[in-house]
């Protein structure tokens, strides 16, 4: 299940996206006011969906799986 801030962070990644769509759609990319508000947006976007990943490694839903490696034998040595 969800956690809460799981949810509030996939959403909040997921409104300044649509933001830049908005911002895109309506031609303001070609503005400097245009470009900066995009480039907030895609960072602030950026940090939630961090925060969205770091709390699903947490909780177990992704991660790598622990590969179990053998100890290295210690070499041989010559008796006598």
């Amino acid at each position: 299940m969800l956690s809460m801030m799981l949810a509030l962070s996939l959403v909040l990644g997921i409104l300044p996206l649509l933001g830049v769509v908005w911002t895109l759609m309506n031609g303001m990319i070609t503005t400097v006011d245009g470009l900066f508000m995009s480039l907030i947006l895609l960072t602030l976007s950026a940090v939630f969906m961090l925060n969205a990943y770091w709390e699903m490694r947490d909780s177990g839903m992704i991660g790598k799986q622990k590969a179990v490696v053998p100890a290295p034998k210690p070499p041989a040595t010559k008796a006598g």
